[in-house]
């Protein structure tokens, strides 16, 4: 029986909470979280103590892996200090708000390298995608010339009222890119290839009282010599499906939900995306349970898992990267 304790519980550690119940081998054994209403509501709903903070739970309870759900600014440190304590530990994108700090946690990772340490990008993990892994690995579609991809959502002044962190440079290091974009993002760059070079703008052009950005356009070049351009906003009048888009000299991939494959030769194969089995919001994917399951299975491996700091930090140094030609 894994024993698994949860540091933050916010509204992602809804899927966190909803996955560790739904394995037969995994038993949630604590939470921790500064607010003490969500730590109380946390504890009553689970039956397990409840600690404010992640020194003490450690000491006490010494889980066999913690999942990190707090807001950006605070995955850091956890992590750390889980990986110091020999526990391996699972933390939610981004991995972290700045790229410096994302490089202290990779140092620390290294330094621990016997410790599992895992990064929740977890649309990797969706049906379509991995779909589209396979056949452009396989090499039946011909090399890849570029791709884009499209994330047109909406979220109002209430949204960061809630959660003030989310409108704050500071805490969330940034705003559409690194909080609602970064996974379609990372998609991209991962099935198109490693980018090369970046170019685009960032900003802040609607009504909301923050200072992170709601807006950004993006050109990637990637090894190779392909090329792929992203936009996203947070302007939409709606959240509308993300999309994704890769073009090869074979046939032309769509990502909408389901993946249509367009070949050159005019075949159209359709392939369905399965349903989230948590309840955890629609936009958050449906695979969160299938990375925490792969994670969980991998503890007793030397191996490290496969998306860890290092392999996370590729997508926060391309908007990290925005960001700065934006300034």
């Amino acid at each position: 029986m894994i024993r698994a304790a949860v540091i933050g519980c916010g509204d992602i550690s809804v899927v966190h909470l909803d996955a560790i119940a739904a394995m037969p081998d995994a038993r949630l054994v604590a939470v921790v979280d500064r607010d003490p209403a969500a730590r109380s509501s946390a504890s009553a709903k689970w039956d397990v103590p409840a600690y404010a903070d992640h020194a003490t739970m450690l000491a006490e309870v010494r889980p066999d892996v913690v999942h990190v759900c707090t807001p950006h600014d605070q995955h850091v440190e956890p992590a750390i200090d889980c990986l110091r304590a020999g526990v391996p530990v699972l933390a939610e994108k981004p991995v972290a708000h700045t790229m410096a700090e994302a490089e202290r946690l990779t140092a620390a990772a290294d330094e621990n390298a016997g410790v599992k340490i895992g990064i929740c990008l977890q649309n990797r993990y969706n049906t379509a995608v991995r779909a589209i892994r396979s056949r452009l690995d396989s090499g039946e579609l011909g090399a890849v010339l570029g791709g884009h991809g499209t994330v047109l959502w909406h979220r109002p002044q209430r949204y960061y009222d809630a959660k003030p962190w989310r409108g704050q440079a500071s805490r969330a290091g940034g705003g559409v890119l690194i909080n609602q974009a970064i996974h379609t993002l990372d998609l991209l760059q991962w099935l198109v290839g490693p980018v090369t070079g970046v170019a685009g703008r960032a900003g802040h052009y609607g009504p909301t009282d923050t200072d992170v950005e709601d807006t950004a356009q993006l050109v990637l070049d990637h090894r190779g010599g392909a090329r792929s351009v992203f936009f996203a906003t947070n302007l939409n009048p709606v959240d509308a499906p993300v999309a994704l888009q890769i073009a090869t000299e074979h046939a032309t991939l769509d990502l909408r939900g389901n993946l249509t494959i367009s070949h050159a030769d005019g075949r159209v194969e359709v392939i369905e995306e399965r349903r989230a089995l948590t309840s955890g919001r629609s936009y958050w994917g449906v695979s969160h349970e299938l990375l925490i399951a792969d994670f969980y299975a991998g503890l007793g491996d030397p191996d490290p898992f496969w998306i860890g700091p290092r392999e996370a930090a590729e997508s926060l140094r391309i908007i990290s990267e925005v960001y700065a030609l934006s300034r």
